[in-house]
């Protein structure tokens, strides 16, 4: 039994999420019906993130159990051969060990989400950005960030059906830029952490939207923080334009040296 892990790209949009489903397509389904075309036995594999529906991924982490010994450049090109024609790639693979394990090994989760303010809809990146038609203020909506970075109890910012044990989770990195955008203007979320509750990077950036608006002050999320009630916080944005962009490990399992 050989150990692989796999480095994922896949659009979120015609899927309920990653985690496999009995009666709605999954990333987690696209891929396991691509390796049991070349082992049938293969167990289900593991993830790094269980992304929600309609959230993309450039690197989400998998890793699963094979019999046979595959070069993992071969292993690639048939699971991609398998896959067509959902929008699932695997960009890299590679032999690990056997103690590796996609979510437990990872110390770093990084989030890239999208959002463009202007009047006409979106075309080009329908489904891949958030369209706000408002402009928003850069330097309140980061004034607003600073008191969400660092260890919190997050419970304001996160799913009333969040699964995980504790709601206090470490927001290592939350930048904002700026950019032009045809007719518009394009906003980076950039946010980096160990692990994020179910939701939560969606609460915060629906928040922070509020705060660019003008709606609330940014004092208002440090209150939000403080409350730790999910009724205190903003709206949750929609999934269009959230993308896991990257998962760390101790040693990167794809790096050849």
């Amino acid at each position: 039994m050989q150990r692989y892990a796999l480095k994922i790209e896949y659009d979120g949009r015609p899927f309920s999420g990653w985690q496999r489903q009995a009666e709605h397509p999954s990333v987690q389904g696209a891929l396991e019906s691509a390796i049991a075309r070349i082992e049938p036995a293969a167990p289900a594999v593991g993830a790094a993130g269980r992304t929600d529906a309609g959230v993309h991924a450039l690197g989400q982490v998998a890793h699963v159990d094979l019999d046979r010994d595959w070069d993992p450049l071969r292993l690639r090109d048939a699971l991609n051969a398998h896959l067509r024609p959902a929008p699932v790639a695997v960009v890299d693979a590679a032999l690990v060990s056997v103690d590796f394990h996609a979510r437990f090994s990872a110390i770093s989760r990084e989030y890239l989400f999208r959002l463009v303010t202007r009047r006409a809809p979106l075309v080009r990146d329908a489904g891949f950005a958030w369209r706000v038609n408002r402009p928003l203020d850069l330097e309140s909506m980061r004034k607003a960030a600073a008191h969400l970075i660092g260890r919190h109890d997050f419970t304001t910012f996160r799913s009333a059906m969040c699964q995980a044990d504790s709601p206090v989770r470490t927001l290592d990195i939350l930048e904002i830029q700026e950019a032009p955008y045809p007719s518009g203007r394009e906003f980076l979320f950039r946010l980096k952490a160990r692990s994020f509750l179910h939701n939560q990077v969606r609460s915060i950036v629906g928040t922070l939207e509020r705060v660019g608006a003008g709606a609330w002050d940014p004092s208002r999320v440090s209150e939000a923080l403080a409350a730790r009630e999910r009724a205190a916080c903003g709206p949750v944005c929609p999934p269009d334009g959230l993308c896991l962009v990257d998962v760390g490990y101790p040693e990167d399992p794809f790096c050849s040296g």
